[in-house]
C-alpha cells in the first residue's frame, strides 16, 4: 500500500541528497539539526493552538505541518518510515501499558 507519508519522505530524502535551490527542505538541511527542532518544536504549539480554538481545518493543516516536519527530522537522524512502524505495532500489541502519571514536588 503506498502511503503518502513513505512519498513525502522519498521527497525530503531526495532534496537532502541532491538540494534544489529554493527548497524549504533544503534549507532545513542546510541549517541543521537546532533549526530543524526549532520548527517541530514551533509546529507542536500551533497543533494545540488550533486544536484549543477548536478549528477542525487549521487542526488539519498544523498536523499536516508537524508531521512534515517530523520526516525531516527522521531523514536528518537516519529514522525510517518502517522503524516508526515497528514501533509503533510494538505499543499496539501491549497490554496495561498505561503508565504512572509524573508526581510533581510543588515545593522545589
Amino acid at each position: 500500500m503506498d502511503r503518502p507519508f513513505d512519498s513525502l519522505y522519498q521527497v525530503i530524502l531526495s532534496r537532502r541528497e541532491n538540494p534544489v535551490e529554493g527548497s524549504y527542505t533544503a534549507y532545513l538541511f542546510g541549517q541543521g539539526i537546532d533549526k530543524i527542532l526549532k520548527k517541530v518544536g514551533e509546529e507542536c504549539a500551533e497543533v494545540i493552538i488550533a486544536a484549543k480554538n477548536a478549528s477542525r481545518k487549521d487542526t488539519v493543516y498544523e498536523i499536516s505541518d508537524l508531521i512534515y516536519h517530523l520526516l525531516v527530522l527522521m531523514a536528518e537522524m537516519g529514522i525510517t518510515p518502517d522503524e516508526i512502524d515497528a514501533e509503533l505495532a510494538a505499543r499496539s500489541s501491549k497490554q496495561g501499558n498505561l503508565k504512572e502519571p509524573k508526581s510533581v514536588d510543588r515545593n522545589t
